[in-house]
């Protein structure tokens, strides 16, 4: 049967209406997420047949533990699968407050965690909370690009301030101190860090809240990658400043990534907020993913993770001394997450000079998916790629070879 000729000039005058749209001014103002569109060249070569060694998104190899698994099994064969309180599951929020007191010795009241549509809704909710039209958010360059446009969307303006490799990439509180004007209202950071897989120490993190609060300023801590650090134990901000805003997240350490599953820890005067926001930006976190979260902090399932750090560990072992053989400076040894922010200047290719380039050169000639440091802020950004240790050892081991045969 044939549509009828009305309904095609129909359809026809809906697209020409549409494509003259005019599109809010923000839109404009939210810049490409770099990583995604090499994820989507990737996709487009792996479809072509090519094998591609993705080391570009920060998506672990390892996926969600066999007990968790069988809770989102179990929930869904019970029927849990309507909405939840928009803070979350009760029950999980208690979960998250007792794995404060066991992980970290100190006290989170459950009522001041909010369970979150992953980490990325977190952020939102917190920058929806805080940020005014015109205020300055400080940020350590470089940085997640993400947390820009959040600011953006919520019509801020993201302020980078250059950070060194022989601070840890972190941000100096004599930097913010003399950063801030009377359009500041805080900072956002990420300890430890995407991109440089390095952490803030206690002192560190202490005296730059501290500062932070002798302004008045917010400090929006994201700490999703708390639990995948090596070279000592992990940190959380809430153990030095009790108001600040603390994100985390399923998804890194627990391999919860599409789960979308997160969750945010604010003062008390903030909940009543942030949970009005979440019930009207998304009503809840997705009940089947909370009911398998809860399996997360099972002694079984922490056992499983712990082995699944370790090899992280292995594997950023393996990959540090391996890019230093093919010439790329690798200036701080990361001690959390799964990053290496490696400096290509020095390396043997045409391409080193520039490095969108670069991880083009590296994805066409190679085939290996890296990420640029245009990515993530301005400061030497040309100068760096981000490589994700986040899939096998053997992986890495073809993806080092790949790239010394066209860097030599």
């Amino acid at each position: 049967m044939t549509l009828p000729a009305r309904k095609t000039a129909l359809d026809t005058n809906s697209f020409q209406r549409s494509s003259a749209l005019k599109l809010a001014s923000r839109v404009d103002q939210i810049k490409p997420f770099q990583a995604m569109e090499i994820l989507k060249a990737t996709g487009q070569l792996a479809s072509a047949g090519e094998d591609i060694v993705a080391m570009n998104i920060g998506e672990p190899d390892f996926t969600a533990p066999e007990r968790v698994k069988r809770a989102a099994i179990g929930a869904i064969e019970r029927g849990a699968t309507q909405y939840s309180d928009a803070r979350g599951l009760p029950s999980l929020r208690e979960a998250i407050s007792q794995h404060y007191r066991d992980k970290f010795d100190i006290t989170v009241s459950p009522n001041r965690v909010v369970v979150t549509a992953g980490a990325s809704a977190a952020l939102l909710l917190a920058c929806a909370a805080l940020v005014s039209d015109g205020d300055e958010v400080l940020m350590p360059d470089p940085c997640y690009p993400c947390n820009r446009q959040f600011v953006s969307v919520f019509g801020g303006e993201p302020r980078l301030l250059p950070t060194q490799a022989s601070n840890n990439f972190a941000l100096d509180p004599t930097t913010v101190d003399d950063a801030w004007n009377r359009r500041t209202a805080g900072i956002i950071l990420s300890t430890p860090s995407n991109p440089t897989g390095c952490s803030m120490d206690g002192p560190q993190l202490a005296t730059l809240l501290s500062a932070v609060a002798k302004r008045g300023g917010f400090a929006i801590v994201d700490e999703i990658y708390q639990s995948l650090t090596y070279d000592h134990a992990p940190t959380t901000a809430l153990a030095f400043d009790d108001n600040a805003i603390v994100v985390n997240s399923f998804s890194k350490y627990f391999g919860m990534t599409g789960w979308r599953l997160g969750w945010l820890v604010v003062p008390e005067f903030l909940v009543p907020s942030i949970e009005k926001l979440a019930q009207n930006l998304y009503i809840c976190p997705p009940t089947i993913s909370q009911h398998a979260a809860l399996a997360c902090f099972d002694a079984e399932t922490l056992e499983v993770l712990e082995q699944r750090r370790l090899e992280f560990q292995r594997r950023r072992d393996y990959i540090v001394p391996a890019l230093r053989s093919i010439g790329f400076d690798v200036p701080v040894i990361p001690d959390g997450a799964f990053y290496i922010y490696a400096k290509c200047t020095a390396v043997n290719h045409p391409s080193a000079a520039n490095s969108m380039d670069f991880a083009h050169a590296l994805l066409h000639q190679a085939r290996v998916a890296v990420v640029p440091g245009t990515d993530f802020g301005t400061e030497q950004a040309n100068s760096y790629l981000r490589f994700a240790y986040s899939t096998s050892i053997e992986n890495i081991a073809i993806a080092i070879e790949r790239i010394r045969s066209i860097c030599t």
